[in-house]
């Protein structure tokens, strides 16, 4: 075995057995930079078609994918909120309230 396969498979062992020690929300971040890089590293590849804008595109994506999945992830400090639906149909999400915990929503 050369180098860099037993690098690879090091670093994948690693990872691994740190990803137990992660919360759900660094869990779900650390997929969004995966999903986000690889997504990333198809669309440098389809457009440059080099290693070079291959390599900017994963970046980009993982940064991308970091940050969104970061930002939409519930915050476990705050109220816990739920989605309603208003009488013209529409969807919106509030804290929760009486009707969540009465069953009336």
């Amino acid at each position: 075995m050369n180098v860099t396969r037993i690098s690879a498979i090091g670093l994948f062992i690693i990872a691994a057995s740190l990803a137990g020690c992660a919360n759900q929300q660094q869990q779900r971040t650390a997929t969004g930079a995966v999903l986000g890089g690889a997504t990333g590293a198809l669309l440098g590849q389809a457009i440059g078609g080099n290693t070079g804008s291959t390599l900017i595109g994963a970046g980009a994506g993982a940064l991308l994918g970091a940050a969104v999945a970061d930002s939409t992830s519930p915050r476990p400090n705050g109220p816990p909120m739920c989605r309603y639906r208003a009488p013209d149909g529409r969807i919106y999400v509030a804290e929760c309230d009486e009707r969540y915990y009465r069953g009336g929503y």
